[in-house]
């Protein structure tokens, strides 16, 4: 089973997916059941590592964080697209990070990315640098800080 599909998951979720997203017909459930059967396999040359994760009060705190940043994120990017504050700046700041995991990184990418008003734009891996836009940059230092406490201490605790 495991040579048919090395990642059962995977392919459960992309037949689905392909069929929810294109229709039932039998030439889109073969077609469904080709992806399903040859993604995984490709995923197996790629060499993907088993993420180690553990399970506990930082995940549902972390959780709980990027939930709440998310609604005051699109709060504040709304008063800033309505009524166009005239000390308004925006900017790149340089973020030094001390995550190794690839899948804390990846949840991180994907933290300041879904918060309105933020965007990754970069990881330089050799010098352990992200590079972050920030649309209402007030403070460089703030923003360190508080991605450093906030997000990394919590991924940290969950991946590494």
């Amino acid at each position: 089973m495991t040579r048919l599909l090395p990642f059962p998951l995977l392919s459960a979720a992309l037949f689905g997916m392909w069929v929810l997203l294109t229709g039932f017909s039998p030439g889109h459930v073969l077609l469904a059941g080709l992806v399903a059967l040859t993604v995984p396999r490709v995923m197996l040359v790629l060499g993907v590592e088993k993420p180690r994760i553990r399970i506990g009060w930082s995940m549902v705190k972390l959780a709980g964080l990027v939930l709440a940043d998310i609604v005051r994120s699109n709060i504040a990017v709304g008063k800033i697209v309505l009524f166009k504050p005239a000390n308004r700046r925006s900017g790149f700041i340089r973020l030094p990070i001390g995550l190794e995991s690839r899948y804390a990184l990846a949840v991180l990418a994907v933290i300041i990315t879904a918060t309105p008003g933020t965007l990754w734009l970069q990881h330089d891996a050799r010098r352990k640098i992200i590079l972050i836009h920030v649309l209402d940059l007030v403070d460089e230092d703030a923003w360190i800080a508080l991605i450093k406490n906030r997000y990394e201490k919590l991924l940290m605790d969950i991946f590494e």
